[in-house]
């Protein structure tokens, strides 16, 4: 049996910022949500009225002021270059617009603390895609280490591992730094696997020593390359556990390895992305594999099984949930888990408190 996301009440109007890979995850994802795709903004009007043939929307915008402008649209999705994120996000607040902006949320923590602070102020729902919480089992790890199966958290271990900047001669302008930002492998996927250790434990990150290594410095069409290729840390959390995080985009072979384990006094639980409809549980007795199966899973990982146990589920399905939960925040709900612009302060927080601690080669603590 299977249940149900949580559910806009009524049909959402949005407008997508950007027309690449992201733009289609967050059109298809507010499709599923049965919102109405109004139109697109792009970097010039022809690459606009490009992206909503592309897409599917109803509509193409001239300029991105254009989209803010219209009082159709409702919710704005960033799908842009890392630097353009907190001023596009800035601008549709302003315009009273509910956004979902994709990360980083901005390239600074001092950015994204302003951001916080103005959709509060206008009361307007704010979020960030940090949607591999939103796989089934990641909710079912999270639920069987708040309910007490793996007793006291004593380590974390986990990696998000990519192949796809290994060789010389592959580009992209994320290793810009002037249009990624600072940090380009940390921000980019570290985020990802540092939002869903602390997300899994229920505990922050307290400090954290990192080395970072920019294997190319020049590749195709860029040269002087600053952004790192790879990271690697040690972690202490809250309760005094102890972590291990490894964090690369030179990995050959690896496309998209997201993995994160917990080890408690009683138990770990292991949860791997490229694998999402297991869950690995480790006892000194015992081990077993958990299968996807919404008639034996916890109330929140259930909801999120939206097909029949032996059917996959993947990348998009979490996307669809997390945008679904972020449209039913805007009709008023509380979905439990989902991220807002607070966790993406949070991201931006931990990414300045890696570079810190690898120019320094010590220990930086990490705000609250």
């Amino acid at each position: 049996m299977t249940t149900d996301v949580t559910a806009p009440t009524r049909t959402r109007r949005a407008g997508f910022v950007g027309g690449g890979f992201m733009a289609a995850v967050h059109s298809r994802a507010a499709r599923a949500a049965r919102a109405e795709l109004m139109g697109a903004a792009s970097s010039s009007p022809e690459r606009a009225a490009a992206a909503a043939e592309r897409l599917g929307l109803r509509a193409s915008f001239d300029s991105f002021e254009a989209l803010l402008a219209d009082p159709a649209v409702e919710v704005v999705h960033i799908c842009t270059p890392n630097a353009t994120h907190a001023g596009f996000a800035r601008a549709a607040l302003e315009a009273g617009k509910h956004v979902i902006c994709e990360k980083p949320l901005a390239t600074t923590a001092a950015d994204a603390a302003e951001l916080v602070a103005l959709a509060d102020e206008r009361g307007l729902v704010a979020a960030v895609p940090f949607v591999y919480r939103f796989h089934p089992m990641a909710r079912e790890a999270r639920a069987r280490v708040a309910a007490g199966e793996t007793g006291r958290l004593l380590s974390v271990h986990g990696a998000y591992l990519q192949d796809w900047l290994a060789a010389p001669h592959d580009d992209d302008w994320r290793v810009d730094r002037a249009v990624g930002g600072p940090s380009r492998a940390f921000a980019d996927i570290g985020s990802h696997l540092v939002d869903l250790v602390e997300f899994v434990a229920g505990e922050r990150i307290v400090r954290l020593n990192a080395a970072s290594r920019t294997v190319y410095a020049d590749r195709a069409t860029h040269s002087g390359i600053e952004t790192e290729d790879l990271v690697a840390l040690v972690v202490e959390l809250d309760s005094g556990a102890l972590g291990t995080l490894l964090v690369s985009q030179v990995a050959p072979g690896r496309k998209n390895a997201l993995t994160i384990e917990l080890a408690g006094t009683d138990a770990s639980v292991r949860f791997e992305q490229e694998r999402p409809d297991t869950l690995w549980l480790g006892r000194t007795e015992a081990s077993s594999v958990i299968e996807r199966d919404a008639s034996r899973l916890s109330a929140d990982a259930a909801r999120l099984a939206i097909v029949p146990a032996g059917h996959p589920m993947g990348y998009q399905d979490a996307f669809n949930a997390f945008v679904a939960d972020a449209y039913a925040a805007i009709d008023g709900a509380a979905p439990d888990g989902l991220p807002g612009f607070a966790d993406g302060l949070r991201a931006a927080q931990i990414t300045e408190a890696v570079l810190a601690s690898a120019e320094r080669r010590d220990w930086v603590e990490v705000p609250a």
